[in-house]
């Protein structure tokens, strides 16, 4: 039985990257995974319902993945070099795909959109603590919002995914561009605590949240 699940999970995400959401229903995800349509409903209920076990199931699976490495970042060029081979990878298997869209589907569909919404802040509380740990010595400590940055950073690898698509070396420069913002952040690091009172004295002055 739990072997039957699995298959429908892994087909279903199969034909959410492969063919997109619109193609993703019981008789298309059935035929991909070799059974029979009754059994979507058997143990799903629906095909939303399905959509959502397949998002959350595929979803940890690849966090679980990062997660040493994302552990092993010490710095913010170490963690976009990561978010690079991360990027690579996921899109060669088709996962972002995946994710842009269930997304599109959670437009349409009310009830698709917590499973969505939760994939997503899975990777957004990895990338989090990743943040919260960089900065924590950094003159934007207490200024820098991580769970902010970490949810932008989520929708970024999602809009790239479809840059990319249309225009590859534009999305290949906005990942150069924060290549730049991170070189800079870590010269903010090296300031004196001097230069550091000021910049946190002119953030806070700019209307930053403390």
């Amino acid at each position: 039985m739990a072997d039957t699940r699995t298959k429908l999970m892994d087909a279903a995400l199969r034909v959410l990257g492969d063919r997109g959401v619109a193609a993703a229903s019981a008789r298309v995800i059935a035929t991909e995974a070799g059974v029979n349509q009754a059994l979507v409903f058997y143990h799903f209920g629906t095909v939303t319902e399905l959509l959502a076990a397949a998002c959350g199931r595929g979803t940890e699976a690849r966090v679980a993945a990062y997660r040493e490495r994302f552990a092993a970042v010490g710095s913010l060029s170490e963690l976009l070099a990561v978010g690079r081979e991360l990027h690579a990878q996921e899109r060669r298997l088709g996962n972002v795909a995946v994710l842009g869209q269930a997304l599109a589907g959670a437009q349409g569909d009310p009830a698709l959109r917590p499973a969505v919404a939760d994939a997503l802040a899975r990777w957004v509380a990895e990338l989090d603590q990743v943040l919260a740990r960089l900065l924590a010595d950094s003159p934007l400590a207490g200024i820098a919002d991580s769970t902010g940055i970490a949810r932008a950073v989520a929708a970024a690898f999602i809009g790239l995914e479809l840059y990319e698509g249309v225009d590859a070396a534009a999305a290949d420069d906005a990942f150069a561009a924060l290549e730049r913002l991170a070189v800079l952040a870590e010269v903010v690091d090296d300031l004196g605590p001097v230069a550091r009172r000021a910049l946190r004295s002119r953030l806070r002055r700019a209307g930053a949240p403390t």
